[in-house]
């Protein structure tokens, strides 16, 4: 269409109104569909028939009927509406591919989150990510922006939330291959007492995103019927990722929480040292965002994480 010709277009609100009142040959079901009255309706196509200078529709008892005019408008109409259509789906897919924003721990966006996003890039390349991690920041879980929140506990959900169970927290002491060939072996709990600690710092455990009794060294020898002594650990830590690295790196040996170690131990990067677990008894939640449940790319991220937890 000429420039000239463009200019004295009606009203394009109109022409999108007049395609659904002549789809369904009735201003009761185009008010219905477009959610404005059908006096609205009414009036905006009486309008647009005096814009034309010729009716478009035969009014008749309970019915209506497309003009040879109004047929030939509804074709042309419908036809722009859909290429319209088409064209802002492909200006939406260019300009904003769909991403999914997720908050977690630094460990647990680290050691288990990223490598499943890794994972989930092979299938689905084009999607975007946002990593929100902090150990002391809690407020990123319930932040609207976030549409999947990896939480540590239970005791800060809203009624409403949809939780998903990720793991209970059960640690085990884990070392690198060559540590345990030059170390160990350690056959009973007390023959850890003298390896090479490497141990998590307890104001881990009072972080922001954490706030849980601690999980350490101590609790792990308590449970094991004995008392840590406490002596100097050859490495201490408020971060999870700094202590893995030093054990992948053969520096002592970590107490490693099951699912923050999975990925090095199949990789054989890790083994366990010690066959003696500790469980917390707490676990880790997914929150899925209300507002994101129906978006396809966070339902199928979403079930991508679970059918890893699953073993799937």
């Amino acid at each position: 269409m000429k420039p000239t010709l463009r200019r004295h277009l009606p009203n394009l609100g109109a022409l999108a109104t007049f395609e659904v009142a002549a789809k369904y040959l009735s201003f009761t079901l185009a008010a219905r569909e477009l959610n404005i009255t059908q006096g609205a309706v009414s009036q905006q196509i009486r309008q647009l028939e005096d814009r034309l200078g010729t009716p478009l529709f035969r009014r008749k008892h309970n019915a209506l009927e497309l003009t040879s005019q109004g047929l030939d408008l509804f074709e042309a109409v419908s036809a722009g509406l859909d290429r319209i259509g088409a064209g802002l789906g492909l200006v939406q897919i260019r300009a904003a591919p769909e991403a999914v924003t997720l908050s977690a721990t630094d460990a647990l966006a680290a050691l288990w989150l990223k490598p499943l996003i890794d994972g989930f890039r092979q299938s689905c390349p084009e999607a975007r990510f946002t990593i929100l991690a902090s150990d002391e920041d809690d407020a990123l879980s319930r932040d609207a922006e976030v549409d999947i929140a990896l939480l540590c506990g239970n005791e800060r959900f809203d009624i409403g939330d949809e939780l998903h169970l990720m793991y209970p927290e059960v640690a085990q002491p884990v070392c690198a291959p060559a540590y345990l060939a030059a170390h160990g072996p350690f056959p009973d709990a007390e023959s850890l007492m003298a390896a090479r600690l490497l141990h998590l710092h307890e104001r881990h455990w009072s972080a922001g995103a954490v706030q849980w009794h601690p999980l350490g060294w101590a609790e792990w020898f308590a449970a094991q019927g004995l008392v840590w002594g406490r002596a100097a650990p050859v490495l201490s830590s408020n971060k999870v990722v700094l202590l893995t690295e030093a054990a992948v790196a053969g520096e002592g040996v970590m107490l490693g929480i099951h699912n923050l170690v999975a990925g090095h131990i199949a990789s054989g990067a890790l083994v366990f040292a010690h066959p003696a677990c500790i469980a917390s008894g707490r676990s880790n939640f997914m929150r899925i965002n209300p507002a994101s449940r129906q978006r396809p790319l966070v339902a199928r991220f979403a079930a991508h994480l679970l059918n890893a937890l699953r073993g799937h």
